[in-house]
């Protein structure tokens, strides 16, 4: 994150408490958006819907694709409630 003065690190500090808070799946589902789908949630959603629904997918990644759906929804929820990047935070 780089040099932070106190003011930003008070208002960074929520951001930091909710990745702390997160499972390691969810925080592996952080790293995989920006990894393998260049830090978007609609594709890693489409694809893995896609999976689901037994069309063509980009990646193979867990059996657990409907919890890392609802999982998605969580992150990309508080991103576009907070407007961050929780990649800056994890």
């Amino acid at each position: 994150m780089g040099k932070t003065t106190k003011s930003s690190e008070k208002e960074n500090r929520p951001h930091v408490n909710f990745c702390g808070s997160l499972s390691e799946e969810e925080t592996m589902l952080i790293t995989l958006r920006d990894e393998l789908y260049g830090g978007s949630w609609e594709k890693m959603k489409q694809d893995l819907a896609d999976r689901l629904q037994g069309r063509p997918y980009i990646f193979k990644l867990v059996n657990r694709i409907e919890e890392d759906l609802h999982r998605i929804e969580k992150l990309k929820g508080y991103e576009d409630e907070q407007g961050i990047n929780l990649a800056d935070y994890a």
